[in-house]
């Protein structure tokens, strides 16, 4: 077996937790729900059972998700990634990378919230470009308002919070990096004459 089938296989354990934890089922309910026993779905989970077509068809039909994002398999020829909007916080999110890893990209629509910021703090770096609207970004003592086209980097563990900066939507491109990595934009360097 090839490495990277290895590496695709030893994914699949924490991305069915992962799943039962985002639909609150214990692994009883998910046993009942797919005919498969509690252990072997814990030992699933945790590595210790190689999963198989007749393991995983009822757990993706019991999720109603795709057999592939249990799997995580690259999609071979398509490069194209096709978000599944999520609710969050009352913002809508696009995911806009496929593997877990150090950097995530997601697209955002954040409407009008009203009330008071509260800003929080977490580990990480975040890099934000408005796309339309306008975003207020609290960032320690500083109340910012970004337009289309404008950009912030911050690190996250500096008290922050944003959101729309009127009554319209914003829509924000994020780069987040929960290790603190940076993202830069670098332009060429300048040829040396």
């Amino acid at each position: 077996m090839t490495e990277a089938i290895e590496d695709v296989l030893t994914q699949v354990g924490p991305r069915l937790k992962r799943l039962r934890a985002e639909h609150g089922l214990t692994l009883t309910g998910l046993a009942e729900a797919t005919g498969i026993s509690t252990s072997t779905l814990s030992r699933l989970e945790s590595g210790q059972r190689r999963p198989t077509l007749e393991l995983l068809l009822p757990i993706a039909q019991a999720y109603q998700v795709p057999l592939q994002e249990l799997v995580g398999a690259p999609e071979v020829g398509d490069p194209r990634i096709r978000p599944t909007p999520r609710r969050l916080n009352g913002m809508t999110v696009l995911p806009l990378t496929r593997q877990p890893g150090p950097l995530q990209a997601f697209k955002m629509i954040i409407p009008h919230r009203g009330g008071t910021p509260e800003p929080q703090t977490h580990e990480g770096y975040e890099w934000l470009y408005v796309l339309s609207g306008r975003l207020r970004l609290v960032l320690a003592d500083r109340d910012l308002v970004l337009k289309a086209g404008e950009a912030a980097e911050f690190d996250t563990r500096l008290p922050h919070w944003f959101g729309s900066a009127d009554e319209q939507p914003v829509e924000v491109l994020s780069l987040f990096g929960r290790q603190g990595e940076r993202m830069h934009v670098r332009a060429r360097p300048k040829s040396r004459t």
